[in-house]
Parts: structure tokens; sequence; C-alpha cells
């Protein structure tokens, strides 16, 4: 059975930093790319970031990218996301995802990827 587990969400003031983990089993870990996406209410799930299967290539939102940054760590089965300069407009809840995809990439589509968590709420309050 796969599983995705995500902690470190929680309520920061903007201009904070917080760090995410997302940690995988059921899996083969290092043939799925990792990708983290966000959900604030009345709104569609968006890609944050992605990272390809070896960890060497990331891909990040125009909004996020220079604050935000993905990592992973295929011996512990984990993907780290560490976000600083928090804004308000970050607060959703987060989502890890992996996408065992055929080519090492990073897919932006919700639908591509095959396994979820049970996400984590970010707030980031003004």
């Amino acid at each position: 059975q796969v599983r995705l587990v995500e902690s470190g969400g929680g309520l920061v003031q903007a201009g904070d930093s917080l760090r995410l983990s997302c940690a995988a089993s059921g899996l083969t870990f290092s043939t799925f790319a990792m990708g983290w996406f966000r959900q604030a209410p009345g709104k569609e799930r968006e890609f944050v970031t992605g990272i390809t299967w070896s960890g060497g290539r990331t891909y990040y939102a125009d909004s996020v990218k220079g604050r935000f940054a993905i990592s992973r760590d295929n011996a512990k089965n984990t993907v780290t996301l560490q976000m600083n300069s928090l804004k308000p407009e970050d607060t959703a809840v987060y989502y890890c995802a992996a996408d065992r995809g055929l080519f090492d990439g990073v897919r932006s589509r919700a639908g591509a990827y095959d396994y979820w968590g049970q996400g984590t709420q970010v707030t980031v309050s003004s």
C-alpha cells in the first residue's frame, strides 16, 4: 500500500519560513518524480514545485520561484519543501504527490500524479 504523509504545516506570519516534509512508503521512491501542489479555499489545486526522480532537476511555479526550494532524499524516501518569505497568498492545503511518469522529468498537471498525501494546512497571516 502506497502512503504519502505530509508534515510541517502550521500558522505563521508573513515573512516567516516553514519546512514541509513528505514521507513515502510502499513504492520504489527513486523511480517517481515528486511534486507539491496546493489548494486554497474556492480555488483549483495548483502546481507549486516538482523534482525529478533523480533529484537532478527542479521546477517551480512563478509565484514561488526564489522563495521555495524542493529537495529529496532517495535513501530516506522523503521529499522536503522549504518555504521562505511566506505571503498570505501562500495560505492553502499543501499536498505531496508522486508521479511514476515515463521519463526523468516533472509534470505540472495534477491528473498526471498517481499517488497523493492527505495534505497539510499552511496559513500565513498578514
